[in-house]
């Protein structure tokens, strides 16, 4: 018998996700060296860690001691920063592991999730890997939600869990207070993914919602601020009816003795992450000015770490790939909602001066 006859049906047909290519494959594949290639394709943070988190690494006392289950100290850490009660808040491997556990806590073959792309695109990942249905409400074209759609569709397939990313991605867009109110009184679980809150100027003050919404849970990582992509540590508030199953079902040693180190020095040394977040935003807000100017290109408004683009009279991915023949990386998406559009991440005003030098130099 060959295995593969064993394997899940939805498993097989399952459409792979498609991350970015890992940056040592694209240094050898372009030929270039490390320093000439700007990435600007993942949203990462172009100034790294704060020096706190390298020495944290350094001096790591027990790197072939499993690490604690709980992540205690880093979850300590977390409520202080936060003001959400220790006992409210799981740490995983990255914002993604908690997704996936979210996931397999509510969900089971046949089951929905309701999904707004265009979007993070694990959401609709994850629940097809665990069998349940995919209920894509989209986007208006400004980006914001259509909670009149969203309100039919959950009264025509009674999904389990709302995914909504603020800001979101790729485009950069929040979701307005009331409308989150408006999520919340529908029959069903709100996961609200920060992963870009603190490019935003938002308050960390929907994370404490969660003690008064039994039906919101709310999202954070240290990929993004904290430039602590490469280590995938993130957190979560969850309501504490939920919280005991949670830990029932959650894989133990999740997040490494490093990744928690690095976490917590990052906390303590908060503001220097402050600083750069605060570079970035005014970064942001510079490469935004200087895309209007390119003729073929519509930048849309963003309050995260990137700036969604519209292509006009010429295919995106010429744009793309234009770029990528010069060591400047960017992103580009197939989907029918984003077929002529490009995503830059905001980078360090040198890298800035280049991609806008290169995008002259297209025109």
């Amino acid at each position: 018998m060959r295995a593969s006859s064993l394997v899940r049906p939805e498993i097989a047909t399952l459409e792979p996700y498609t991350p970015v290519v890992p940056f040592d494959v694209l240094v050898r594949r372009l030929g270039r060296t490390v320093d000439d290639i700007v990435k600007l394709n993942a949203n990462e943070n172009p100034y790294g860690p704060s020096p706190r988190v390298r020495e944290a690494l350094a001096e790591l006392p027990f790197p072939h001691i499993y690490p604690d289950p709980q992540s205690r100290a880093l979850r300590e850490a977390l409520s202080e920063y936060t003001g959400v009660p220790a006992e409210s808040l799981l740490a995983g491997a990255g914002a993604d592991e908690l997704i996936d556990l979210t996931m397999r806590l509510f969900l089971q073959p046949g089951d929905s999730i309701l999904n707004c792309p265009p979007t993070f695109g694990m959401y609709a990942f994850d629940a097809a890997v665990a069998g349940a249905d995919v209920v894509a409400v989209p986007r208006r074209t400004d980006f914001a939600l259509d909670l009149p759609a969203i309100e039919a569709a959950v009264a025509r397939h009674h999904p389990k869990l709302l995914f909504v990313t603020s800001p979101n991605n790729p485009d950069g867009s929040l979701l307005p207070d009331a409308d989150l109110e408006q999520l919340l009184a529908l029959p069903l679980v709100v996961v609200l993914d920060e992963a870009y809150v603190e490019f935003a100027g938002q308050h960390l003050d929907r994370l404490t919602w969660v003690s008064r919404c039994e039906n919101l849970i709310v999202l954070r990582t240290f990929s993004k601020w904290a430039g602590l992509a490469g280590l995938r540590v993130g957190y979560g508030a969850f309501p504490s009816c939920i919280v005991p199953d949670l830990w029932k079902i959650k894989q133990p040693y999740g997040v490494s003795q490093a990744a928690s180190a690095a976490a917590i020095a990052a906390l303590e040394d908060h503001a220097w992450s402050q600083h750069k977040v605060a570079l970035i935003v005014q970064e942001r807000e510079r490469l935004t000015c200087l895309l209007e100017g390119i003729p073929y290109l519509q930048p849309f408004p963003s309050r995260s770490n990137f700036v969604l683009c519209r292509v006009l009279g010429r295919e995106a991915t010429q744009v793309k790939d234009a770029l990528e023949g010069e060591g400047i990386l960017i992103r580009y998406y197939r989907t029918p909602r984003l077929k002529d559009c490009i995503r830059i991440s905001v980078g360090t005003p040198e890298q800035t001066d280049r991609l806008i030098d290169m995008l002259r130099r297209l025109s």
